[in-house]
């Protein structure tokens, strides 16, 4: 059986938000699930950012993510190898990946073009569940997470702009962005 991974990425930032290129990773969410959208592992670490050592009070605030989380962690380079070694196990029946929206994605060609770092995700289709979700419920504009779940009739789960919980609630909507399978 197939499966999808949904990834949620936290990164540094301050109030008005930074470029992507000034952001470093500072959480990553996985969770590994069926077409369903049943989880079946997960993974989640802290990542110490190296150009930017010391959170924003904006980015505490709005992630929950404490300094002494970061100070603890492992760089990104090392991060990413338990990542790998996690999601070897799991490769071989990868359907593919989702984020919500693109952000996530362009964080990691970003670090991984930085870091020279080699990802089996690089060789696996990713989808924008945000934008298939917008296009499967024909809206206008594609939504934030919290109202997309809404719209479906669900609540957000968890606490939100943490990586592994956006990951999860994310995927409940995974069910309802892809095309049906024969």
């Amino acid at each position: 059986m197939p499966h999808w991974l949904v990834i949620d990425l936290e990164a540094t930032t301050d109030d008005g938000g930074w470029p992507v290129e000034e952001m470093e990773i500072i959480e990553i969410g996985a969770t590994l699930v069926n077409r369903q959208g049943r989880e079946l592992d997960h993974f989640q670490r802290f990542v110490r950012p190296l150009r930017r050592p010391l959170l924003t009070p904006f980015c505490r605030e709005l992630t929950h993510i404490t300094q002494a989380n970061i100070d603890a962690a492992q760089p990104l380079a090392d991060v990413w190898l338990q990542f790998e070694h996690w999601l070897g196990q799991h490769h071989s029946r990868l359907e593919g990946w989702a984020s919500w929206g693109d952000y996530d994605r362009k964080q990691l060609l970003q670090e991984w073009q930085r870091l020279q770092l080699d990802s089996v995700l690089s060789r696996v289709p990713h989808i924008n569940l945000k934008q298939r979700f917008a296009k499967a419920r024909r809206l206008e504009r594609p939504l934030g997470l919290n109202a997309a779940l809404q719209l479906a009739g669900l609540q957000f789960s968890g606490q939100q702009h943490r990586a592994l919980e956006d990951a999860r609630n994310t995927a409940r909507l995974l069910p309802l962005s892809l095309p049906a399978t024969p």
